[in-house]
């Protein structure tokens, strides 16, 4: 598909349309550092995986998912392995209709033909014509699109923003909340009674979040389930793939090819 590309994603924040399209390659590792952009942006991974840091979150995004980030939300991408982006910058006034809040959504077959059609009309393309009606459909699908529970909350105090983050840089120790207490000075009370407050979930599963989120990278990247099972720290793969299946509603070696027909 011949991608008809003009301008970066900076040109693109003013082109007088209420949609614009970008595309682009990165390698495993690559980061575009913190950001905003005044137009609502969905980040659509067509191949590969990105995380992607929010104020509130982190989010894990693989193949056929896409992360709406509404206007001047800052983010922050790290390449989780070699990544096709497609983008779509969306004018402020027609994306408050698409929510309001950072959401992951599943890409359905249509979305991402339309995402693609649009990327073959110049940045300008003509109104009346084919980019003014491939928008009216992009909205109407990104509207209807299915949530997809990829989202780690992240926490505001300083103290759990270290556990969060040792727990982050390690997801296949098993830490004990005594255990991460210590490190940062405080009870393991307060620890327990600070996740929920602070993330919405215990520290249970707040972990599990994590621990789904490095496996979606690790299936993305090709890994077994027996030995990411074996990194997690779970007794055997059918352990854990019951969990990923509780959590998803699939088994992992389906969640990548998971989509929601168009």
């Amino acid at each position: 598909m011949k991608i008809v590309q003009q301008r970066s994603p900076e040109g693109l924040q003013h082109v007088p349309r209420p949609i614009v399209a970008w595309g682009g390659r990165y390698a495993n590792g690559d980061e575009i550092p913190p950001h905003t952009h005044p137009r609502a942006q969905l980040l659509y991974a067509v191949e590969g995986v990105m995380r992607i840091l929010t104020p509130n979150s982190v989010w894990t995004i693989p193949s056929h998912r896409a992360l709406w980030v509404p206007p001047n939300v800052e983010h922050h991408s790290f390449m989780m392995s070699d990544l096709e982006m497609r983008t779509l910058y969306v004018s402020e006034d027609i994306s408050r209709a698409l929510g309001t809040e950072c959401r992951a959504i599943s890409v359905s077959s249509l979305l991402r033909e339309l995402i693609l059609g649009l990327l073959q009309e110049p940045a300008e393309y003509p109104i009346p014509g084919r980019g003014e009606h491939l928008v009216a459909l992009i909205l109407m699908e990104i509207s209807g699109a299915a949530a997809q529970a990829v989202e780690i909350p992240w926490p505001q105090d300083r103290r759990l923003q270290r556990v969060c983050q040792f727990v982050m840089n390690a997801p296949g120790v098993s830490h004990t909340i005594d255990d991460l207490a210590a490190m940062v000075g405080a009870s393991a009370r307060t620890l327990i009674r600070l996740f929920p407050k602070e993330t919405g979930l215990k520290y249970r599963q707040w972990v599990q979040q994590v621990q789904l989120a490095e496996a979606i990278c690790r299936l993305e990247r090709g890994e077994a389930i027996a030995r990411i099972a074996n990194f997690l720290g779970y007794s055997s793969p059918s352990a854990f793939t019951a969990m990923f299946k509780r959590s998803f509603g699939v088994a992992p070696n389906q969640y990548l090819l998971k989509q929601v027909p168009g």
